[in-house]
């Protein structure tokens, strides 16, 4: 074997020459690292100053400025974070002024702006009076812009080119990874040189993909042009300096020198040409390398396209794009096609160059339309390599066919028709994260109605929240002072993020103030920008803060709620009359609110959930020693909680008596709003600490040597591309697996392009990670795995693989998959307790897009947790599985050497990647390590006899043998009946199930009982360890306080005392029902009791009212109370829900329709 290279992750920002793997944001980091070294070999001492404000999918830039600080401050490199765009633009241009005073510490400034294409609009001001201005001769500025073209993580799609052609300034539009270092040390070249800022277009599949990219010093000389006459006086910044001499400067010389620039480095580059061309395809960015992958894909080779007389340009600057680069590559051709995503920047610049040629020189120009005016490569969304495929296979038929053609054409319908069929309507879409303090925060009072605004609390959007319409980020709450005065709406409230009010949000506040609009504001102090991944607010800003700022605006009333309304000390220097609450006063706080006319001010201040979790894991912040625990028996499944709380680590589970609840642990952030769920099942478990599932894979020689004696698999051959496409649910780790994949190529020296597609998906959405090997790098085009070209699909979550993107790329007799089959629930279950994720039906649709024996279907979650003892070990525990199928092109030692360098869980992702091989080669043996897990140890119930076996032992112990004879009587009256009709057992099952169910029915007794069963104790030994005491929480009917606005009864906390109270209730199960029961008189119990006597009597009924014709509207009708579920009010709102449907049951099952009726 080929000795491995010697590799460190810090190679990305030291390594000074040969081969460096990196994302495209960490190329966006070296880039003045690498300007500030070439600065020095020609012996000028410059420094480097980088403002913008952060933004998909440039959002986690200036999380990797700060981590590579070290590096930056030693090479003079400044990096401040700008409090929004346009002021960070504003410190850019500063930059560029240095060297017009004598002080000047440095012979020049080098700048750097970032920013997502909303910031490129808003900076637009800045960015022409700095562009006129000029930069300084060693200085110069590179504008990043960061598009979204497809809108996965914006309000709007983007494209920043013509914000920058209204500004001119150049733009250069970078195909990857190494075509953003490349382009980059031209863009500052070019910018001193010219005197322009210069613009760097950056989307998702540039700066989120990965590569393995040449950084030998020497790659990039910058030509300077000979040829280009400058004015007197030069092309650079200066003072005094009149507008209208800018703009002559700007338009006479400066555009120009920057073209001069552009051909002496030939950014415009032929890469394809023919000694007889006839079609030219013009294309920039990431369309050049769609283009090629459409080549790949359509079996059409460089040396085929050359014969066949194809040319193609690949623009590197495309505004202002040169003419004479235009006009050498058209001569010949007689079609232009150009090829670029959005609206045409190119195109028409190029119909203007070639629009004064001979007509018989001229080519036709195509573009986003053909010469009968279809739409063939459209503006919006984004260009695909099989859109791409289509209109060249098109444009070239006339002179050039062959098989391979018709075969992707085919193909490429086939599977538009395949992906247009029905699927199961599941979605995994973004949710807040477990304990955000969204999920409380955005609820509005009934009869109220609020308005978004830019943040994570975004989402609100799509829950049932009464919030509808946002604003761009700075605008909240400014649209209702153009509503108000024509609307019968009094009053709004409006959520605002801390973030966006310290980018410019008070600004809106101001307005509102201003204009004297009834508004309330939801300031949702999470200590955190947390939608970019958590950075600090750019600058200090507190609670206290805000309230002394907001009144000094002259806002009316300002409350602040918060989970810990304890917390500040006595001197914070609140403003005057500022109410300090618990959240729990939300509702009541914000009812309050509403009637003060004016503009009032609700902070609600409690810690991003996910930023939270973050400092407890460095010990920066307390964690709690307390968690909630869910009694399954006792819950009713109401789903109150999953409501109350918006929350997914209430999550389902599958028991004998129905779907009840249960608290991911791992997940849980310690929110607590699930405890106000109307339900007693819930206790929290205070001291002690969480039971880790002990691992039953003990690392040792044993299990070492099972490993080392694994048949090792051939690896795939990648002569030709080999592409993975891995599926995943955002914050599990699934791009961990893209990023050891990559490093492990780049260590044995492969062609390596990875991108990751995550949008929202650290909220819970779905992630789809894009990995593509090669033998060269030079093989590798798109970074996005085209359609059908899947070889391997890596589906750590199942929902995600069955997506329309997922099934996208594969293709039957080609793809082969690794799918776990694992159910991760979506925000959907908080609000329907009987959300069904429909695995089956996402399992046969993936089985039927890559064929039956191509598929391997893994519970990876339930093994890999079991083995491990931690849920973070599935996703190496899958990629095991995968390598020893040989899917994998990536040799064990490469795959060790890359989980070393990460550094994190280093021996138990080892461990994983084993045991997932083992399992792979003999799954036997890895189910004989674990044993069975809860469900195959204790099965649910499947036939009848088993059903009313275990209802009648449970009954028995619930109240007494007697009261368990009359529901086995009941439930053999109706088997009896049935039988008569030779119909099965269905409705005898569905009786056993629910009339036991209402027999069952919890009340204090029952839910004593519960309690103090030595099985619930040993639930809790089985997920908690040390000293730690049980707190219950309830609203016994009989004494519960009453909540005054709602009737409802209020729950309180009852220390480890209750469960002794729990012992002694338990023994008076006798008087349950009876008229000495001090419990029967309540509205509950009575009620209780009648559903036993109406199900009785309706099952009556239907024994003597059956027949073929209405056995399945009398199925329906006695599984009716399904729906009855919760507690109190719960309860009561459950049965007032089914009192419509039994009545129309009932009606059907005494006349039952004709379509309803059985089948002859």
């Amino acid at each position: 074997m080929a000795q491995l290279a010697a590799i460190s992750l810090d190679d990305k920002y030291t390594l000074e020459e040969g081969r460096v793997y990196l994302t495209g944001i960490q190329a966006l980091v070296r880039l003045p690292l690498m300007q500030r070294q070439l600065d020095a070999r020609a012996g000028l001492n410059t420094a480097g100053c980088i403002s913008g404000y952060r933004g998909s999918p440039l959002g986690g830039l200036d999380q990797q400025l700060w981590r590579a600080k070290k590096f930056l401050t030693r090479q003079q490199i400044e990096f401040q974070a700008g409090v929004n765009e346009d002021l960070a633009a504003t410190v850019v241009w500063g930059s560029q002024q240095v060297n017009m005073y004598k002080d000047a510490k440095y012979d020049g400034v080098f700048g750097m702006w970032y920013g997502k294409g909303p910031g490129v609009d808003r900076s637009g001001d800045v960015f022409k009076h700095a562009n006129y201005a000029g930069t300084s001769k060693h200085g110069g500025v590179l504008v990043l812009a960061g598009d979204d073209h497809s809108c996965k993580s914006s309000t709007l799609p983007h494209q920043t080119e013509y914000a920058f052609i209204d500004a001119q300034i150049p733009v250069l539009n970078p195909s990857g990874v190494q075509d953003i270092l490349d382009f980059g040390i031209h863009g500052w070249a070019m910018s001193r040189y010219s005197g322009c800022w210069v613009a760097m277009k950056t989307i998702a599949e540039t700066v989120e993909s990965s590569a393995a990219v040449d950084v030998a010093p020497d790659r990039i000389t910058p030509i300077i042009p000979d040829n280009f006459a400058m004015p007197e006086g030069g092309l650079h910044i200066r003072w005094p300096d009149t507008p209208k001499d800018q703009e002559h400067r700007l338009m006479k010389y400066k555009l120009y020198a920057a073209l001069a620039y552009a051909r002496a480095n030939k950014l415009n580059k032929t890469v394809i040409d023919s000694p007889n061309a006839r079609l030219g395809i013009i294309t920039t960015g990431k369309a050049y390398l769609d283009v090629m992958q459409a080549f790949d894909d359509l079996g059409i080779s460089e040396a085929d396209a050359a014969k066949i007389g194809i040319r193609v340009l690949k623009v590197g600057m495309s505004w202002p794009l040169n003419r004479d680069d235009v006009r050498e590559f058209a001569m010949g051709l007689e079609e232009i096609i150009v090829v670029e995503e959005k609206r045409a920047v190119m195109e028409n610049q190029v119909k203007e160059q070639l629009y004064n040629w001979r007509e018989d020189v001229r080519p036709t120009v195509i573009g986003k339309f053909d010469e009968k005016g279809e739409w063939i490569l459209p503006s919006m969304d984004e260009l695909t390599p099989a859109r791409i495929a289509v209109v060249l296979a098109q444009r070239i038929k006339r002179f050039y066919d062959s098989p391979k053609i018709h075969e992707r054409i085919d193909w490429l319908e086939q599977k538009e028709r395949e992906i247009a069929e029905p699927r199961p309507d599941v979605a995994r879409i973004p949710w807040f994260c477990p304990g955000c303090p969204h999920n409380s925060s955005t609820k509005v009072p009934e009869g109220s109605r609020a308005m978004a605004g830019i943040g994570c609390h975004y989402m609100v959007n799509w829950m049932d929240r009464s919030t509808e319409t946002f604003t761009h980020m700075g605008g909240e709450g400014v649209t209702w002072i153009g509503q108000a005065p024509f609307t019968n709406t009094k009053h709004v409230f409006q959520n605002l993020g801390d973030g966006t009010y310290y980018h410019s949000g008070s600004l809106a506040v101001r307005a509102a103030v201003a204009a004297g609009v009834n508004i309330t504001y939801k300031i949702l102090f999470n200590d955190a920008v947390a939608m970019t991944g958590g950075q600090p607010v750019d600058g200090p800003l507190t609670v206290p803060q805000i309230t002394r700022q907001m009144a000094d605006e002259g806002v009316k009333r300002i409350i602040v709620l918060s989970d810990e309304p304890d917390k500040y000390p006595v001197p914070s220097h609140f403003a005057d009359g500022v109410d300090i609450r618990h959240r729990d006063e939300l509702d009541n706080t914000q009812k309050e609110l509403r009637e003060i006319e004016g503009v009032t001010i609700l902070i609600f201040d409690q810690t991003c959930a996910a930023e939270k979790r973050r400092r407890r894991k460095r010990k920066l912040m307390v964690d709690p020693p307390k968690r909630v625990f869910i009694n399954d028996l006792v819950c009713e499944g109401c789903g109150d909680c999953g409501e109350k709380s918006n929350c997914l680590a209430v999550v389902p589970v599958e028991t004998e008596f129905g779907r009840k609840r249960a608290i991911d642990q791992s997940a849980c952030n310690k929110d607590f709003s699930c405890l106000n769920g109307f339900c007693p099942s819930f206790v929290t478990i205070e001291g002690g600490s969480l039971r880790r599932p002990e691992a039953a894979a003990k690392s040792g020689n044993a299990g070492d040597a099972v490993f080392a004696s694994l048949p090792r698999p051939a690896l795939p051959d990648i002569t030709d591309p080999w592409s993975v496409l891995i599926t995943g649910v955002g914050g599990t780790g699934v791009v961990t697996i893209g990023a050891l994949l990559g490093m492990a190529a780049h260590i044995e020296g492969k062609g390596i392009v990875g991108l990751d597609m995550a949008g929202l998906a650290q909220k819970g959405g779905a992630v789809v990670s894009h990995i593509r090997f090669a033998d060269t790098q030079e093989k590798l085009h798109a970074a996005r795995i085209p359609a059908g070209e899947a070889n391997v699909v890596l589906g750590c979550d199942l929902l995600v693989a069955a997506s329309f993107e997922g099934l996208a790329k594969m293709r039957r007799n080609f793809t082969q998959a690794v799918i776990n089959t694992h159910e991760t629930v979506t925000g959907a279950f908080t609000r329907n307790p009987d959300f069904q994720l429909k695995s089956n039906e996402h399992m046969k649709v993936i089985s039927d897009a890559c064929g039956a024996d191509a598929v391997n279907f893994v519970e990876g979650s339930d093994i890999a947790t079991r083995l491990m003892g931690n849920s973070i070990a599935t996703n190496l525990f899958m990629l095991g599985v995968a390598w020893q199928r040989g899917l994998i092109p990536i040799t064990e030692e490469a795959l060790m050497q890359a989980i070393d360098l990460n550094g994190v869980a280093i021996d138990m992702n080892k461990q994983s990647f084993y045991w997932g091989r083992l399992f792979a080669h003999d799954p036997k043996r890895v189910l004989d390590v674990i044993g069975p897990n809860e469900a195959e140890a204790h099965p649910i119930a499947t036939t009848l006899s088993e059903i009313v076996a275990k209802r009648k032992a449970f009954l028995t112990d619930y109240q007494n043998a007697a009261y368990a004879n009359r529901f086995v009587a009941l439930v053999d009256r109706v088997a009896a009946a049935e039988k008569r009709l030779d119909d099965g057992d269905d409705l005898a099952r569905t009786v056993a199930k629910y009339y036991f169910k209402l027999l069952a029915y919890k009340d204090e007794y029952e839910v004593a009982r519960l309690y103090t069963d030595p099985a619930f104790r040993a639930k809790l030994a089985k997920n908690f360890t040390g000293d730690y005491k049980i707190r219950f929480h309830l609203a016994p009917p009989a004494f519960a306080d009453k909540d005054p606005e709602t009737g409802h009864l209020k729950k309180q906390a009852f220390g480890p005392w209750m469960m002794s109270a729990f012992g002694i209730l338990a023994k008076f199960k006798f008087l349950r029902g009876t008229a000495i029961d001090p419990f029967g008189r309540t509205h509950e119990r009575k009620m209780e009791r009648q559903l036993i006597a109406d199900y009785e009597a309706l099952v009556d009924e239907v024994i003597n009212g059956l027949n073929h014709d209405n056995a399945r509207i009398a199925n329906a009708l006695l599984a009716l109370p399904e729906q009855i579920r919760g507690y109190g009010h719960i309860k009561d709102r459950n049965i007032d829900k089914i009192k419509t449907r039994k009545a129309e049951l009932l009606e059907q099952f005494r006349n039952p329709p004709e379509h309803l009726k059985a089948a002859e």
